[in-house]
């Protein structure tokens, strides 16, 4: 028998045992170092970009960046006012959500409740392969096929429309993002537990009513999620922007007019070929930061909005 003073054996590990150790250790070592250099990464954009901002701001103040009504960075003397720029993005983003955002939800709401599994198998691919299309071919389809088609029926009926035209640009984009809703939306749609849709069934609630009541307010913070990317993609697009829109800074919100926005610009001036931008190129980093913190601000003010509606799952912490 054993005593108190009788001491156990240390524990011998075998060589099998020993080498799963050792590589325990060397995966959790790689994933850390993995997450130390994404976040590290992140944190140096921000600064650099951030330290190039400051500098612009020393020479240009910012409420002219904030309130001036005219960009022209390579005039003499240049004009740095935003709101020109932010009106196209405002604008061409509004009309792309407008368009994809109810074709996007309600597909998705067909695909995970309605469809039957063979319509399924067939329709989400097919509707995901729009996804796949490169956005130059979409800016070409836009300037040359919807373009012209909205001026013709514009000036049929009597308005003034822009060869170049937010409207264009915005349909395009439109459809450029309604997989992207879609997709997501039926995937958080599905991730509703089964357990819902019973009790309400057991209610004597009927389909539609179920999917009304229970499942999208139980799925409302995912889909805002999917609203949220949807939204930063189209911020995001350039070349559609530059193909359909045009590059001029109206400041207006008449979606018959030629626009541009704050990421064409970016692009545009950094061409070489630009006489005097790539000298100075401060406004740019600006010009980054601002569509960064416009992102920011409203993808936290949506999350903030779906809060209340959160069931399951709380996607917006």
């Amino acid at each position: 028998t054993l005593t108190l003073t009788d001491h156990q054996p240390a524990r011998s590990f075998a060589p099998k045992d020993m080498r799963r150790i050792v590589l325990e250790r060397a995966v959790l070592t790689l994933l850390a170092v993995a997450s130390g250099v994404a976040v590290l990464t992140t944190i140096g954009i921000v600064l650099s970009v951030l330290y190039e901002s400051l500098r612009f701001f020393a020479e240009v103040p910012l409420w002219q960046f904030l309130f001036g009504t005219v960009w022209a960075p390579t005039a003499n003397p240049p004009a740095f006012g935003i709101l020109p720029l932010m009106a196209g993005t405002l604008l061409i983003t509004t009309i792309a959500i407008l368009v994809a955002g109810p074709l996007g939800l309600l597909s998705a709401i067909y695909l995970a409740e309605y469809a039957t599994p063979r319509v399924r198998t067939m329709a989400k691919p097919l509707l995901e392969m729009l996804a796949g299309i490169p956005t130059v071919v979409l800016g070409f389809f836009a300037a040359l096929t919807v373009a012209p088609l909205i001026r013709s029926v514009g000036t049929a009926v009597g308005l003034d429309v822009a060869s170049e035209s937010a409207l264009a640009a915005g349909l395009v984009m439109g459809m450029m993002i309604v997989p992207l809703i879609s997709s997501l939306s039926d995937d958080i749609i599905n991730a509703v537990p089964q357990a819902l849709r019973d009790g309400s069934y057991a209610m004597g609630a009927t389909k539609s009513e179920t999917v009304k009541k229970v499942v999208l307010p139980t799925a409302l913070p995912g889909i805002v999620s999917a609203f949220i990317l949807a939204i930063s993609r189209a911020i995001g697009e350039t070349m559609i922007v530059v193909m359909a829109a045009g590059l001029a800074a109206n400041f207006t919100f008449n979606p018959f007019a030629a626009v541009t926005t704050v990421t064409v610009q970016i692009a545009t001036l950094l061409n070489p070929a630009v006489d005097g931008v790539r000298n100075n190129e401060t406004h740019l980093y600006a010009l980054t930061d601002d569509s960064a913190v416009f992102v920011l601000v409203s993808g936290r003010s949506a999350c903030f909005l779906a809060a209340p509606f959160a069931r399951a799952y709380v996607l917006c912490p």
